[in-house]
């Protein structure tokens, strides 16, 4: 079952940075600088958070995941140019 998370991060390093954001956005969406919103699976987000790690520097960065329900998520105001993501839907013929 697929999660929602809110994944936001606070990074000194331009080179690190920038092979963070690489990464998150392979799962999500950027939605804010420094913020993406995934929705993955919980194994996925165990690799995701494994490789993330290996990427910052423990003593001067930050990564915050915030897992969200599909109740709360629904509760979401965005004001302005804010917008969600839509969902992407994809065709598999086999």
């Amino acid at each position: 079952m697929a999660l929602t998370v809110v994944i936001a991060y606070d990074v000194s390093a331009d080179n690190r940075r920038a092979r963070l954001a690489a990464l998150l956005q392979q799962y999500g969406d950027k939605i804010q600088f420094s913020v993406f919103l995934c929705r993955i699976a919980e194994e996925e987000l165990e690799a995701l958070l494994e490789r993330g790690r290996s990427l910052v520097d423990l003593h001067t960065d930050s990564i915050y995941v915030l897992r969200q329900c599909a109740d709360c998520w629904e509760g979401v105001v965005s004001i302005g140019q804010a917008r969600p993501p839509e969902p992407t839907l994809y065709w598999a013929v086999w």
